[in-house]
């Protein structure tokens, strides 16, 4: 099962659950305040093979990567 994250729109608390895919977007209470009004937030992911990060986003990513992929930049 994958892990998604989700954000409360009350009081901002990020958090993560892991749920089926066929739940991933159902209604889910906060972990903090108990509101019914989160949301399913985008994830941010990294792809490694033989040490290159051939896909991926966030604070591990390839910041010269304006083509799209890491395999255009040659990083």
């Amino acid at each position: 099962m994958p892990i998604y994250e989700y954000i409360c729109q009350d009081c901002g608390l990020r958090f993560d659950l892991l749920r089926s895919m066929k739940d991933a977007d159902a209604p889910i209470a906060c972990q903090a305040c108990s509101s019914q009004h989160t949301t399913r937030t985008l994830s941010l992911f990294n792809a490694q093979s033989g040490g290159r990060i051939v896909a991926g986003g966030g604070k591990d990513g390839c910041a010269g990567c304006t083509g799209g992929s890491c395999a255009s930049c040659g990083h």
